[in-house]
């Protein structure tokens, strides 16, 4: 992978990890786009770095909030962050689940531009649901968070279909309020990042020394840094601008464009 395709690369993910538009179907795009694969094993390297770029963009711009919430764990009695905590952990259930069990049958959608299409609609109808619920500031309780929950597993099992923006949408239409929508949505995601990130480092140090040799030679360590640093910045500037749109409700112009690169990514798929 060239140095410029690194850089494209990275961007996208930083940008849809956070923004309701899915990185999933953006990267499954890029890949058509730069005729790319992004999941084989010459990527490898290149993926965990991008997964470990957006995990760490997350811990910055939530450092507090996570500070806060170690903070209230060590204080050994129940509190807002033992609730929270908890209800982190419920909403990690299903899509837990679904990766344990059903990461074959996953990796067969990861490859249907059509699916991706249609994803995308999806997307945008939630968002266009989501930008016109009115809160009630209700909170983010195990019941609520599971159901969340089920948005977020839904997300991983649909490219295309955001999860950023099913889990904000659907913590807007069960009534929450929009910050707290937010803060949870990009939380909850977090330990799954990371988790994720270590699944995969542990599959690269399974690699035998002659293809880690093949991938050092296809994967530059420049390609690995601009990759990762653009992931990075891209992940800091769209997770920080996504709660300040989400306070202002501006969830609707994200339903416009997945709308329009959903019905360009259909008309693309069946006409190719």
């Amino acid at each position: 992978m060239d140095l410029l395709k690194a850089i494209i690369v990275g961007i996208v993910q930083g940008l849809t990890e956070f923004l309701p538009v899915s990185s999933s179907g953006h990267i499954i795009i890029a890949q058509e786009v730069l005729g790319l694969d992004y999941g084989d094993e010459d990527n490898l390297l290149f993926a965990v770095m991008l997964h470990g770029a957006t995990a760490l963009s997350t811990l910055v711009v939530f450092r507090k909030d996570i500070y806060n919430i170690f903070k209230g764990l060590l204080a050994f009695r129940k509190n807002d962050s033992l609730s929270f905590t908890i209800s982190i952990l419920v909403s990690m259930v299903p899509a837990v689940i679904v990766g344990l069990f059903f990461i074959d049958t996953l990796e067969q959608l990861f490859s249907n531009l059509l699916i991706v299409g249609c994803s995308l609609l999806a997307t945008s109808l939630l968002l266009l649901f989501a930008s016109k619920k009115r809160s009630h500031g209700k909170a983010i309780n195990p019941v609520r968070a599971f159901v969340i929950g089920i948005g977020q597993m839904l997300a991983a099992v649909f490219p295309g279909l955001s999860r950023s923006g099913t889990t904000i949408s659907t913590a807007l239409l069960m009534g929450t309020d929009k910050d707290k929508a937010a803060r949870f949505s990009f939380l909850m995601v977090l330990p799954l990042i990371i988790g994720a990130t270590i699944k995969k480092i542990f599959e690269t140090s399974s690699i035998n020394q002659s293809e880690i040799i093949e991938q050092a030679n296809t994967m530059t360590i420049p390609a690995l840094s601009l990759g990762f640093l653009a992931a990075f910045l891209a992940g800091l500037c769209a997770c920080s601008w996504m709660i300040k749109l989400i306070r202002n409700a501006k969830l609707y112009y994200f339903s416009i464009y997945c709308a329009l690169v959903g019905t360009a990514v259909i008309t693309y798929a069946l006409t190719s």
